[in-house]
């Protein structure tokens, strides 16, 4: 395929489905995307109940969808793709994916666990089958790159899986590695979204070999507990105070700086700081040190081999934090800083470069296939 885009530029439609709410937007580029227009749809008559796979919901996100496009003057034949963030689909390797009848199956009736993005592939599927071009999703939650030993947990029953924000993770990662004036696959970087859960992994040549659970490993973050004690957690399942739903959204979304100071938002907690407040100083610290310690544990993973840190996501906008992770890792390797989420933006790239031939595009193998092909 032709890489040379000075002739025509893509445009593709990004989708990317929140629990009762739609981001979508449009981009326009080749090798690089250059946002059109943007867009967020609240979904009121959802509430925010889990992913359910049932046919209302589907058909409400994407009739708004298909209003916003119609009032934007997207309605006919000018885009070139549709683009879905990836659902919870069975671990498979990362990249670019054709979304499929198999895929949307498979993320429709069987999803490795009930999470909003699962509305998103068989959104774009249904528009991009109306408009007979192809629809791809990239880098899912479920990205499996572990090397074998990442996999053991000292519990045979309980190994340890990948699940990370594998998005923002490689392309981030890809940046680091332009930035440094060599391909992904020549380079180890380490990658640390930081947002309402954390996600550090070791990217050994482009590839995930490693990474916290960003639900239930590593720092505590504004919003989930991190590590903690098995057998105390243990003793919470049994204390009578909570079921398993209530125990599970305790970790998961009321622990950390939450629990801590009755806050999640980093501005806030800032403010508390700088008006003399020295418990929000230390829970601040506590968590930028989890952080850092958390980096240096994957350095281990690459053998000290470490051409980048690259520190994203909305928490890499706070100073106090940077400052503090910069000064304990930076014996290590260069930092980076890209704040913010940018995951339209790395969908949207992710679509580009699939049109245009530099990124090869794979196609799903369900879960009760065989090998990833």
């Amino acid at each position: 395929m032709n890489h040379d885009c000075a002739d025509h530029h893509h445009r593709v439609l990004v989708i990317n489905t929140g629990s009762a709410s739609t981001k979508i937007a449009v981009y326009e580029g080749c090798e690089s995307a250059h946002l059109l227009w943007s867009q967020l749809l609240e979904h009121s008559a959802v509430g925010s109940a889990p992913f359910d796979g049932t046919s209302s919901q589907l058909e409400a996100r994407a009739d708004a969808i298909l209003k916003c496009l119609a009032e934007k003057g997207e309605a006919g034949d000018g885009l070139d793709a549709v683009v879905a963030r990836g659902g919870a689909l069975r671990p498979m390797p990362g990249g670019v994916y054709l979304i499929d009848e198999a895929l949307v199956d498979d993320v429709t009736n069987r999803p490795a666990l009930q999470h909003a993005a699962n509305y998103s592939p068989p959104i774009a599927f249904r528009l991009a089958s109306e408009r007979n071009i192809p629809a791809y999703l990239l880098d899912p939650i479920t990205v499996d790159e572990f090397e074998p030993l990442a996999r053991f947990s000292g519990l045979p029953q309980v190994p340890r899986l990948s699940r990370l924000h594998a998005l923002s993770v490689r392309s981030t990662a890809r940046k680091a590695a332009e930035a440094l004036g060599h391909p992904l696959t020549e380079v180890n970087i380490i990658v640390a979204h930081l947002g309402s859960g954390i996600s550090i992994a070791a990217v050994k040549k482009g590839r995930m070999v490693d990474v916290n659970g960003a639900d239930d490993e590593g720092p505590f973050s504004p919003e989930r507990s991190g590590s903690v004690c098995a057998s105390d957690v243990a003793a919470m399942c049994f204390s009578g105070e909570f079921s398993e739903d209530d125990l599970v959204r305790k970790l998961c979304r009321r622990s950390g700086l939450l629990a801590h100071l009755g806050t999640a938002d980093a501005r806030d907690i800032e403010k508390m700081i700088q008006s003399g407040d020295t418990h929000a100083l230390v829970v601040s610290e506590a968590m930028f040190y989890g952080i850092a310690k958390e980096i240096g544990a994957m350095a281990t993973v690459l053998s000290g081999d470490v051409d980048a840190i690259a520190i994203t996501g909305g928490l890499a906008h706070w100073p106090r934090l940077v400052d503090y992770v910069t000064a304990r890792c930076k014996f290590l390797a260069p930092i980076q800083l890209y704040p913010g989420e940018n995951e339209m933006e790395a969908l949207a790239t992710g679509a580009l470069r699939a049109l245009v031939g530099l990124e090869p595009v794979k196609r799903y193998e369900p879960a009760s296939g065989g090998a990833n092909g």
